[in-house]
């Protein structure tokens, strides 16, 4: 059941030295009246961490792996959709970039990938666990909360990374909006297309095929969820042959029609995507530019 929802939505850049880690910290407090719930759609996007203050979801991804009733969850990097129900809650997402994957968890990405997991269960997040059991008070303290989430991150031990550098050239070349072939990435970010391939499944979680192809989309996606108006003829990326091709990209990551999708409400994501737009410069996470100035730095 659904009921009137109000959708509240605060990115907070990460500390500097974090910066090359993380998408943003955001908060989304969602009020749902007379103690119903609300339901919508997680689009592809990179790996995330969220944790809840109030009203748990009951998520799944792709149709299965159904998962509820827990304080966290964290899902991979993902090419299909998150459903998600919930009530009125308070939460707060950690975006991870690629390079904060390889960062922050010591694993492989396309093990992970399209997964929906406790990270209270999972052995490989066992580093998150003090910043789940420790990030929430008595009472809300936005400010408080999000000099804890800062403070974990940065007191964290540092891996190795001997790809960092491949890592960000193969993040900046995949965010140009002109590569359409797996030839002109490898030839943007100056590596081997077999190199390119063991180093976008290992930190990227995908294929570099299946990444430009999730750009692709994305780019399509979020260009119609700002601005509505354009129909999907209109906000159909170019890169695309033809409208047939993009319906079917539609159902490859979404898991639905475009039509299906539009005539569905989305209460959540549509005030996250404006909010996220104006605070980071892209309305979601595939397209976040981690080297980007933040607004609130301007």
């Amino acid at each position: 059941m659904t009921g009137d929802v109000s959708v509240r939505v605060r990115f907070h850049p990460p500390p500097a030295a974090l910066r090359p880690y993380f998408t943003t910290f955001y908060l989304t407090e969602i009020d749902v009246a007379h103690g119903g719930s609300t339901f919508d759609w997680l689009h592809p996007e990179w790996a995330n961490l969220r944790l809840f203050q109030g009203s748990l979801p009951d998520s799944d991804i792709g149709g299965r792996d159904p998962l509820g009733g827990v304080p966290a969850t964290f899902t991979g990097p993902t090419s299909t959709s998150v459903r998600f129900a919930i009530g009125t809650t308070r939460i707060w997402g950690i975006g991870l970039l690629p390079l904060g994957w390889a960062r922050f968890v010591d694993a492989p990405a396309h093990l992970y990938a399209d997964r929906l997991m406790d990270p209270l269960r999972e052995r490989i997040f066992a580093p998150f666990r003090p910043l789940i059991d420790g990030l929430f008070g008595d009472e809300p303290d936005e400010a408080a909360e999000l000099a804890r989430i800062g403070e974990h991150f940065l007191a964290r031990p540092p891996l190795d990374l001997p790809d960092e550098e491949r890592i960000v050239a193969c993040h900046a070349a995949l965010l140009d909006p002109e590569l359409s072939t797996v030839a002109d990435f490898a030839e943007a970010a100056h590596l081997p297309a077999h190199t390119l391939e063991r180093l976008c499944r290992r930190h990227f979680g995908f294929p570099p095929r299946l990444l430009l192809r999730r750009q692709r989309f994305m780019r399509s996606l979020a260009q119609y969820m700002l601005d509505p108006s354009l129909k999907w003829i209109g906000a159909i990326d170019g890169h695309y042959h033809d409208q047939a091709q993009f319906v079917r990209d539609f159902h490859r990551f979404m898991g639905m029609s475009p039509r299906q999708y539009s005539s569905a409400p989305h209460p959540v994501l549509a005030a996250v995507m404006r909010a996220r737009q104006d605070a980071a410069g892209a309305a979601v996470q595939a397209l976040h530019n981690p080297l980007l100035k933040h607004p609130a730095d301007r």
